[in-house]
């Protein structure tokens, strides 16, 4: 067995991406790419520890107030970030106050972490893509920006045809299902110069084309169950993660779950 003595503890901050949702577990709560990355991480490294602090739903504002200074107290080895997507979709945002939020996150970070990971996250194809696509691509060229001054690694998931299949997504288009997750995982692995388990680029095999009604169908499905509520939240100024809790709040030995 590889023993990684430099990842000994890894903790990581954002929103319902890295929360893990739509990788559902029998119990309810949701795992995702960041427990897979340390289950993995741990079964190489005895006494490994692992937080994650990312909540759903989080804005980059809430992630610097209410992560960042905790994950930097940590020390730990490794540190991943996501954040600013939820504002990309907010229609008023101020991309340079998302910019400078960014930055004093990761000017906080860096310095404090063996190792920081940024990511450039998978994107979809669709018409609210396409609106928002400008602000995305600010956001991840920003990203590198950052990355190149600070020497943090970053994970670019951005235009990997595997990870914008329809497939990969959950139906309320916004979050990855547990095979997305799992290429995440293996990417972020991979970044960090671990061997390679498989290539999480490799496209999904084809299919039959869905019928015009089916996808008219799911359209009307996600607009009443998904979108509706969403637009509703927005303007009522409340958020999914409204008083929720990280779920490993704290830097400690990791456990996996009973059905990990």
């Amino acid at each position: 067995m590889e023993i990684n003595a430099r990842y000994t503890s890894l903790v990581t901050l954002g929103d319902s991406f890295t929360e893990g949702m739509s990788d559902l577990l029998p119990d309810g709560s949701y795992r995702g790419w960041a427990d897979l990355l340390a289950a993995r991480l741990a079964a190489q490294n005895p006494g490994f520890r692992y937080a994650n602090l990312a909540v759903r739903g989080k804005l980059i504002g809430q992630i610097v107030e209410e992560q960042v200074d905790l994950a930097a107290a940590m020390s730990a080895d490794v540190v991943t970030l996501v954040g600013g997507l939820n504002d990309t979709l907010r229609p008023k945002v101020d991309m340079g106050r998302v910019r400078g939020l960014l930055e004093e996150a990761v000017e906080k970070l860096a310095p404090s972490c063996g190792q920081l990971v940024l990511m450039r996250s998978p994107g979809r194809d669709g018409p609210v893509m396409e609106r928002i696509r400008p602000r995305i691509e600010e956001l991840f060229a920003f990203i590198d920006v950052l990355a190149e001054k600070h020497g943090a690694l970053v994970v670019d998931l951005y235009g990997v045809p595997a990870l914008a299949d329809q497939r990969m997504w959950d139906v309320d288009r916004l979050h990855l299902i547990p095979e997305g997750h799992r290429r995440v995982a293996e990417a972020v692995w991979q970044a960090l110069g671990l061997a390679a388990e498989d290539d999480w680029r490799t496209a999904l095999p084809p299919t039959a084309p869905v019928r015009w009604a089916m996808r008219r169908g799911s359209d009307v499905r996600f607009a009443r169950q998904y979108l509706g509520p969403w637009i509703m939240r927005r303007l009522t100024g409340r958020s999914t993660g409204d008083g929720r809790m990280p779920k490993r709040p704290e830097l400690l030995p990791y456990e996996p779950a009973v059905q990990d």
